[in-house]
């Protein structure tokens, strides 16, 4: 019998904030747990993305998948020729069920799942006050019912369309509760999927208070590459998450934006652990595998930046977990991964057919052995960001206002941070060149080339 399959997906979190691979401030021991019993890629990605809005291209090449330039625009939707992960496992007798995030369009929640509770069609929400679906079996998801303003819940989250506010509740323990209600309920004969997509610790970052008082601002430190502000113009300096914090970033500001990202990771790491409580107790654990993974990464201070939209490696690393029946336990693998690979992984583990729609590469022999998946990887933010990671190194290239505005490149085997652009540095034009070189082939191998994304400048690069 094919195994159940529970799915943990973040929002915001960053690939070093677990404390088993290494972040020694962070308290995460639910995730640690997943780390010892299974596989974890610490070199996971996402090509960035071609929306402000990083985790909607995210999440439609994860349910899809399909690379960045393959989806539908920025991933507003998913289009019927696209098989999803749900719509597979369906095929393959699975129930499906799905709570949280959901930012890829109503239209598609039901061809991917064929149950569901506390459904969030938005981006971003009040933690304590989240807008939410109950499941309709039509898929229309069109309820417009009157809302009252007590509670403290604020006249913006009433306005919205939805079934009901779930009040007083924070979302990470919303989304498990609704998890635990599938499984408590749960009798059928066929396997489960069960996709859990957490609103944290994107901000608003609050927190249930005993989570908050585990980590003070003026115990954080800064990151290695905390800067003041970028250095130069991205195209996308002013853009909402950048506005988070005051400019010049400050030091003790920034280490409360820290502080509290930490405590929702650690109260997200909590409401984890139930569900993982409840599957043993259910009697399931044994025959069911595990993911957990992140949608994208953040700044936080890094470079000058506060959000996502960039191609440094704190933005487009994130966390990725495999366990469960089928994968190595306690292994740590270096291979290069995307989010989209996570689908013909899923594919294989349970024994099914890869659908031909999807773009992405197993990561199965890398859980196994030693199998490197692929040696580069290739990165694109809307027409100002393109870059390339290969052999250690990372070239990115900013397009600002239809101009060439800035070269970067980073070893980033010996400069993690990325705080030392080589791309000035003659003794690496070859290698500027070689990396250039990688862009256009990436572009033509990703379609993005002509496409509503692509700017003029790209064409220049000769080979």
């Amino acid at each position: 019998m094919k195994k159940n399959i529970v799915f943990f997906f973040t929002d915001d979190q960053r690939f070093d904030t677990i404390h088993a691979l290494g972040n020694d401030v962070i308290k995460t021991p639910n995730i640690d747990a997943l780390v010892e019993q299974g596989t974890c890629f610490t070199h996971a990605h996402i090509p960035c993305g071609t929306s402000g809005a990083v985790c909607m291209p995210s999440r439609a090449m994860l349910n899809s998948g399909r690379k960045l330039f393959s989806i539908s625009g920025a991933g507003v939707t998913i289009p019927e020729e696209h098989t999803m992960i749900g719509e597979m496992l369906q095929a393959n007798g699975y129930r499906t069920f799905g709570t949280g995030k959901w930012h890829n369009g109503k239209e598609t929640f039901n061809r991917s799942f064929s149950d569901g509770a506390e459904i969030f069609f938005g981006g971003m929400a009040d933690h304590w006050n989240v807008p939410a679906y109950d499941y309709d079996p039509e898929g229309k998801y069109d309820s417009t019912k009157p809302k009252c303003v007590n509670e403290g819940i604020s006249k913006e989250t009433v306005n919205v369309s939805c079934d009901h506010i779930t009040a007083g509740k924070h979302s990470s323990e919303m989304v498990c509760d609704a998890a635990l209600n599938f499984l408590d309920d749960y009798s059928d004969d066929n396997p489960f999927y069960m996709y859990l997509a957490f609103l944290a610790p994107h901000d608003p970052r609050v927190m249930p208070q005993k989570f908050k008082d585990m980590y003070k601002a003026e115990d954080m430190e800064l990151p290695e590459n905390f800067l003041g502000g970028h250095p130069f113009d991205t195209g996308v300096l002013t853009i909402r998450d950048e506005m988070l914090a005051p400019f010049p970033r400050d030091p003790d500001n920034t280490k409360e934006h820290i502080a509290d990202y930490y405590a929702m990771i650690s109260h997200l790491d909590y409401q984890l652990g139930r569900v993982v409580a409840r599957l043993k107790a259910k009697g399931v654990y044994e025959d069911t595998i595990i993911i957990f993974a992140g949608d994208n990464g953040l700044a936080l201070g890094q470079h000058g930046l506060f959000g996502k939209q960039n191609c440094y490696e704190h933005s487009v690393r994130v966390p990725l977990v495999f366990a469960g029946p089928g994968v190595q336990k306690n292994k740590k693998t270096d291979a290069y991964a995307y989010l989209f690979d996570i689908f013909p992984t899923i594919c294989e583990l349970i024994g099914a057919d890869v659908p031909d729609s999807v773009e992405g590469t197993s990561l199965k022999g890398a859980i196994d052995g030693d199998d490197k998946v692929r040696d580069t990887l290739y990165f694109a933010y809307t027409d100002m960001h393109r870059a390339v990671k290969k052999d250690n190194y990372k070239l990115i290239e900013y397009v600002v206002g239809g101009k060439h505005n800035m070269t970067q490149l980073f070893d980033v085997e010996k400069d993690p941070c990325e705080m030392n652009n080589l791309a000035m540095n003659p003794d690496y034009t070859k290698k500027v060149q070689q990396m250039r070189c990688e862009v256009q082939r990436l572009r033509v191998e990703w379609g993005d080339v002509d496409g509503e994304f692509s700017s003029p400048f790209w064409d220049n690069f000769t080979c």
